[in-house]
């Protein structure tokens, strides 16, 4: 009995707390992206300076309240989201045993969704939203990016861990160190440069003219004003870019098997589409609907770039094929 109830665990158990732990991770993302609105459409101010409450109230906003509506609805889908966090740790834990990867990955979605919360309740709380243009912001957004994608890592991993590619601890090191640990810096100094730029792009419209735009400003709001002038962002992105296609083909070389051939494609075509949308969002001059597919491909692009050095690190080696039901195997070292 116990050993039919092992393979339950490994086999259909785990399978169906893998899907759970990805739709978690796009339920995750989902939240991310109504953010992003929420930024750029400066209704961040929506519920006034109270939180978790809107407004100081549980009620429903009402109907004309745009702003608060915005802001109401990224409250309660994240709640939401804490919820199903909440759950995929207590099935973590019941499912797994001690020591397991997934109880690992789990436990890392918890303490960055927590995090994550407690970063946004300061932006609230510090009056860091709508149409303030301080450095204190633009840090604060910084932070909050590094913790989104932390939280975006965590949650694919256990999802991945889940799915049969558990490495083991020593292996797992190599995701911070070497050619992953550079990619994945670079990723995150170029997702951080995103932020500031949307941040920018937000304040300091590129429609509105530069020295209406700049007039009025303080010594700190003009640096920031400054920074969307200096193309610092699209100069990173071709830098990373450029980096994560040698790194992705460099893996493809090392490692042939089919996990990696797919995560290396899929960096490999998210950066490019990458750069062709952050030309267009440019040439458009950022609107907001346009922001919000930058982010989502940045968030898919960090996302494959994650799997692929897992698995390229992989103690098990799963098929695409064999997703249903996983086969264990040897690791295969590079």
């Amino acid at each position: 009995m116990e050993d039919a109830s092992r393979t339950e665990t490994q086999t259909g158990g785990s399978n169906r707390f893998a899907r759970y732990a990805f739709g978690v991770t796009a339920l995750t993302l989902g939240v991310i992206l109504w953010g992003a609105y929420v930024r750029a459409s400066r209704s961040g101010d929506g519920c006034g300076a109270h939180w978790p409450l809107c407004n100081g109230t549980v009620a429903l906003p009402q109907a004309g309240e745009t702003k608060t509506l915005v802001e109401f609805a990224h409250r309660a889908t994240s709640g939401l989201d804490g919820l199903a966090v909440a759950l995929l740790v207590v099935w973590a834990f019941r499912r797994y045993p001690r020591g397991h990867a997934v109880r690992a990955g789990a436990g890392a979605c918890a303490a960055f969704f927590l995090t994550e919360s407690l970063i946004g309740a300061g932006l609230v709380l510090l009056g860091l939203v709508a149409n303030d243009a301080s450095v204190a912001r633009a840090l604060y957004l910084s932070v909050h990016l590094v913790n989104t994608f932390a939280l975006l890592a965590s949650l694919a991993l256990t999802a991945w861990w889940a799915s049969g590619g558990a490495p083991s601890r020593g292996r797992l090191r190599g995701l911070v160190r070497g050619r992953a640990g550079a990619a994945l810096a670079g990723a995150l100094a170029l997702g951080v440069s995103g932020a500031v730029a949307a941040l920018g792009a937000t304040l300091f419209p590129e429609s509105a003219p530069s020295e209406v735009a700049g007039g009025d400003l303080t010594p700190r709001a003009q640096l920031l004003f400054s920074l969307r002038h200096y193309k610092l962002h699209p100069l990173l992105a071709v830098l990373v870019g450029v980096y994560l296609i040698y790194f992705a083909v460099s893996l493809l070389k090392a490692r042939r098997d089919a996990w990696v051939k797919r995560w290396a494609a899929a960096v490999f075509f998210l950066v490019l589409v990458q750069l062709g949308v952050g030309l267009l969002n440019a040439a458009l001059l950022a609107p907001v609907w346009l922001q919000i597919v930058h982010l989502l491909l940045a968030d898919l692009l960090w996302l494959a770039l994650v799997l692929l050095c897992a698995s390229s690190l992989a103690q098990t080696e799963a098929q695409p094929e064999d997703f249903e039901q996983i086969r264990f195997s040897p690791a295969v070292e590079i």
